[in-house]
């Protein structure tokens, strides 16, 4: 057995105070059971859990120990800027000419950080392909839902797209396939041969053949939960599974950014299925669709809407010049 990092706890002055800064970093908020003048505040988020202490020392050196931070959704530079205007400062500058390098700031009471290039820049300086991320899984998810959201109730027993299943169907394919990538994810020894066996069916001949069915009484609140949690759950197991698992799948043995794009590519297609219609406006931000073509469609054409070269690969739209897919499967094994 071994240890995990419960939080990271930094001494403060004002730990309330000081909490608020973090949170504003992070993108979070400081704990509801935490209010100003406690002693103790704590800053929770998927990038990171601060515990802030109030203590009757100052501070009088650099950091033995440090944050890096990469950005998430800006560049670096742009980072840098947000967080000197809610009240860090600029430290120490080490970027580079050539684009590389970091800057070193300090928060409201002195505590050093720094921020580096966050991931599209680091790909694009060293030519890397951008993985696929948990953080992924959860914005695919949570775009889907929002937009389903706002479908007609009538229109959930229509067929979708060109689907055979109606559209409450396949949301329930949808929230099975990410529950059954996250099962596959979570044995001590995951299969290598096999899915593990869940016991699955299907309420009428020719409907999907599901582990997960949302309860009709639920109504479509119901149904987009059931979305939500299954999403949650291959979220949580691409986080925390290591890298170098293993588990079968039908297109051969994936490892956990490949159940995430997995996932990802079913719940942005089916939430295209679904919400196909004149008044519809689903479309998924082109960089996650680009780094899921990559992952496991690396021979897909270069064309600069990877939208629309992620629904040719997977037989739903037309390209120029191209003839339209009628078979198709994905790499799922690591590149």
């Amino acid at each position: 057995m071994t240890s995990l990092v419960q939080h990271i706890t930094i001494d403060c002055a004002d730990a309330y105070e000081l909490a608020g800064f973090w949170a504003e970093v992070l993108g979070s908020s400081v704990s509801d059971e935490d209010e100003p003048g406690d002693p103790e505040a704590l800053v929770e988020s998927p990038r990171g859990t601060l515990l802030f202490v109030t203590v009757p020392e100052s501070k009088r050196s650099k950091n033995r120990v440090h944050l890096d931070l990469r950005p998430d959704g800006r560049t670096r530079d742009e980072e840098v800027e947000r967080l000197l205007a809610v009240g860090a400062t600029l430290v120490g500058d080490h970027r580079k000419p050539n684009g590389r390098g970091w800057a070193t700031l300090a928060d409201p009471e002195g505590n050093e950080f720094c921020v580096e290039l966050s991931a599209p820049e680091r790909a694009a300086l060293t030519g890397a392909r951008l993985p696929v991320t948990a953080d992924d899984v959860t914005l695919a998810v949570r775009l889907a839902v929002d937009t389903l959201a706002e479908s007609p109730a009538e229109d959930w027993r229509v067929p979708a797209g060109g689907l055979t299943w109606d559209c409450w169907e396949t949301v329930e394919h949808l929230s099975d396939d990410l529950f059954a990538y996250a099962v596959q994810l979570g044995p001590r020894r995951p299969p290598q041969d096999r899915e593990v066996p869940c016991r699955y069916g299907s309420e009428r001949e020719g409907g999907p053949g599901n582990s997960i069915f949302a309860n009709p009484e639920a109504g479509v609140p119901g149904l987009l939960q059931t979305l939500e949690a299954s999403g949650a759950l291959l979220t949580a197991m691409v986080r925390t599974a290591s890298p170098d698992v293993r588990s079968h799948h039908v297109s051969g043995l994936s490892d956990p950014e490949g159940f995430a794009a997995m996932g990802i590519v079913e719940t942005l297609v089916h939430t295209h299925d679904v919400a196909t219609g004149p008044s519809s406006s689903w479309t998924p931000p082109q960089d996650l669709c680009d780094r899921v073509l990559a992952r496991l469609f690396p021979d897909a054409p270069d064309d600069e809407d990877r939208w629309t070269v992620l629904l040719w690969s997977t037989g739903r739209a037309d390209l120029p010049g191209r003839a339209r897919v009628t078979s198709w499967t994905w790499h799922g094994a690591p590149l």
